[in-house]
């Protein structure tokens, strides 16, 4: 079996790569997809293949998906719309060339018709685009990633509050360990991947920011409050890291479209995901 990941130097892709490692039987080859192959050193050490792959050189991919019995389909990280419907449309064409086995989509769950996240129609569009692919396929939908919470602490202590813009309604959240482990769970698995399924995985409960506030308080020792800003403001703070598309997804998080919670990730692997308390605890470090 092969089994090739692509986006795999980045921060999720590198977790993906490290669980499949565990959990493949022997003879199957494990091959990482990478757009600047100076980052191949990062798999220094491992049983696995380093391929060069740019979405937008369909002679890379040609080359990579030569003979994959099971893509995993990590997209870009870009807010252009366009272009990461461009990239996908390439990878598709190459997947379908090449008869790939199985295409694992990676995807978040704010893929509501509703959903005003300015990358909500990606998700919403590959899904269908798959289903009449011909392709075995299944994805799963990510919640929002916990791991940037810990690192955010400090800022969070000197404001004294939470300021997303959600009002009242809850966020969920998944470390991006806990996603790998679920991913490179499906991946092995024809019997839960090969029929178009759709996963969310999830914490086993969402949080209301007066929620998240006391649990950040409790584990800090600083009060953490709850005062958000509008979605307006929220833009202008954070103006050089991606400021208006994030302040589009937490619009969405004001309806309740970031809420959703499941046991997928259960049914995947057998096992709990992490906790918010739990994660918080390994990751924080007081200064």
């Amino acid at each position: 079996m092969k089994y090739f990941v692509t986006g795999a130097s980045g921060h999720l892709g590198q977790r993906v790569v490290k669980q499949l490692q565990q959990v493949v039987e022997n003879g199957d080859t494990i091959f990482a997809g990478v757009h600047n192959m100076a980052k191949d050193k990062l798999f220094d050490g491992q049983s696995v293949q380093v391929s060069h792959l740019d979405y937008f050189d369909e002679g890379t991919i040609d080359q990579s998906f030569q003979n994959t019995d099971v893509l995993i389909y990590i997209p870009s990280i870009t807010y252009n719309l366009v272009r990461r419907v461009q990239e996908f449309e390439n990878v598709l064409a190459v997947a379908k060339r090449n008869q790939v086995g199985s295409f694992i989509f990676v995807s978040f769950f704010a893929d509501q018709v509703n959903n005003p996240f300015q990358m909500s129609p990606f998700y919403a569009y590959v899904p269908r685009r798959l289903a009449g692919s011909g392709l075995k396929y299944a994805y799963v939908r990510n919640s929002l990633y916990a791991d940037p919470l810990p690192p955010y602490l400090p800022e969070l202590i000197e404001r004294g509050h939470l300021i997303y813009p959600v009002g009242d309604q809850p966020l969920t959240f998944i470390s991006r360990d806990d996603s790998a482990k679920a991913i490179a769970a499906l991946a092995t698995q024809p019997t839960m991947r090969d029929h178009g399924q759709s996963y969310l995985l999830s914490m086993t409960r969402n949080y209301n920011m007066v929620e998240l506030g006391k649990l950040m308080t409790e584990i800090t020792g600083h009060h953490i409050g709850y005062q958000p800003v509008t979605v307006e403001e929220f833009g202008k703070i954070y103006p050089n890291e991606g400021g208006a598309e994030l302040a589009s997804m937490y619009a969405a998080g004001g309806r309740g479209l970031l809420a959703e919670v499941s046991d997928d990730y259960h049914r995947l692997t057998g096992e709990d995901p992490t906790g918010m308390t739990e994660y918080l605890k390994d990751h924080y470090q007081a200064k």
